[in-house]
């Protein structure tokens, strides 16, 4: 971790801010996506609600960031500032949350909808806070 800390640092030195924004960016998107696919195959191969919920979780975080990697090379356009077709790559994102929730609660040894007690208090502390600023 450390030497890519350095390696990003370097990349700022020579090429600037927004060149290691856009490649960093663009990296973990792409990253992202193969390691989603990944995770599909696997599921598709053993059929495990953990390999589902992390081809979600992991196509949903790099399809946000791709969101606003595309928003920044596009030169911010208006039109991607407050678009709903956004919400289609945060739903994967927090359907793959859900999909870890259910597996961590069956790992406890519990059943039942249980799990979506942190998930509303997520939900419920994110609301506060954006209330709150």
């Amino acid at each position: 971790m450390m030497f890519l800390a350095v390696l990003l640092q370097l990349g700022y030195l020579v090429a600037g801010y927004d060149a290691m924004y856009q490649i960093g960016y663009g990296a973990i998107t792409l990253m992202g996506l193969m390691i989603s696919l990944t995770f599909l195959w696997l599921y598709v191969q053993r059929a495990t609600p953990l390999a589902l919920g992390m081809a979600y979780s992991w196509s949903g975080a790099s399809l946000v960031l791709g969101w606003w990697w595309i928003f920044a090379l596009a030169g911010e356009p208006v039109v991607m500032t407050q678009s709903t077709a956004h919400f289609v790559p945060l739903a994967l994102y927090l359907a793959g949350a859900l999909l870890h929730f259910s597996v961590i609660h069956r790992s406890f040894g519990c059943h039942g909808l249980t799990f979506l007690w942190p998930v509303l208090a997520a939900a419920i502390l994110s609301t506060i806070i954006y209330l709150a600023i």
